[in-house]
């Protein structure tokens, strides 16, 4: 039995096909296929049905398949104990992140980042926190930025910033006189929200009460953008919210219709997660220190009030 069989393994298990199991495996068909038989002959038991479409996993095969992926993450662990004794920061990264914290995060740390540790090959991925939930247990990713808690027992979750809400209201909306908002003044009729599946559009739902109350809408809405929200907002179809930095890229003549709220202002938790394994932590531990001190000087808000996602996970 060998480490390279059990990566095999859980290709095969992960597409249910050696052919794309191959290919992402960067090997032939034939030389996959041969390794997952001979460990089958060495164990003296099938791991994989494979007179159906797509194959299945034999019973005794799951046990096998979740025991392999233990081995592998611990056979990954000796590696880095060696990087960290030796002090190196490097490698390939594979890093995860939600929709609503990625066109504003990203290019607040990547320069400095890849700057100070030029030795890590940083793969960014743009994902919902669905997906980066399972990615993180299946080891594609290595560790995500998504909003917490999420209370998931196999993921650790540590904050790199509390990021206020803020409230974005023209003129013409019966709040738009108001020079701040009380969270006792929304109501979720009015308020323009993402798509479902976004975490903060679920956040925004916890803010304003129990999510089974919102009404029929006159229009359903199905967008991941805020630029849009915003620009029906400026229609006179209601009000959004948005995250605080979202709000610093508006234009303007927009930023006139940013209205905070009264203290403590609601705000989401925005944190680094991983795998508890903590495979590559030193690699994860950089990108923690360089983001907490970039955004640290773009949030000044100290009062808040945490939000947590309606959580689905």
């Amino acid at each position: 039995m060998t480490i390279t069989q059990l990566h095999y393994v859980l290709a095969v298990a992960e597409h249910k096909n050696f052919t794309l199991a191959a290919t992402k495996s960067f090997v032939t068909q034939p030389t996959l296929s041969m390794q997952v038989q001979k460990l089958e002959d060495e164990l003296g038991v099938l791991l994989f049905d494979r007179s159906k479409k797509p194959i299945s996993i034999t019973e005794v095969g799951k046990k096998i398949v979740a025991q392999a992926k233990n081995v592998v993450n611990e056979a990954e662990r000796i590696k880095d104990i060696v990087d960290q004794d030796n002090g190196f920061v490097g490698g390939n990264f594979t890093l995860g992140m939600i929709p609503t914290v990625m066109p504003t995060l990203l290019p607040m740390f990547l320069k400095t980042f890849i700057t100070k540790y030029p030795k890590v090959n940083l793969i960014i991925k743009e994902q919902s926190t669905e997906n980066l939930i399972k990615n993180i247990e299946d080891g594609h990713i290595d560790a995500a930025i998504a909003a917490t808690p999420l209370a998931i027992d196999f993921i650790i979750e540590r904050p790199l910033y509390y990021e206020p809400f803020v409230g974005y209201v023209p003129a013409n909306h019966r709040l738009g006189a108001a020079n701040e908002l009380n969270v006792t003044d929304l109501d979720i009729d009015d308020i323009l929200l993402l798509q479902d599946g976004h975490c903060f559009r679920e956040g925004v739902l916890n803010l304003c009460g129990d999510p089974r109350k919102l009404g029929d809408e006159h229009f359903k809405l199905q967008s991941g953008s805020f630029e849009t929200l915003v620009n029906l907002s400026n229609e006179g179809l209601g009000m959004t919210l948005l995250p605080y930095l979202n709000s610093l890229e508006l234009n303007p003549k927009n930023k006139e219709y940013i209205k905070e709220f009264v203290a403590p202002s609601p705000a989401r938790e925005v944190s680094i997660i991983y795998h508890k394994n903590e495979l590559k932590i030193q690699i994860t531990n950089a990108l923690k220190d360089v983001i907490t001190s970039i955004v640290k000087g773009a949030i000044a808000f100290q009062d808040v009030k945490i939000i947590s996602p309606v959580n689905k996970y």
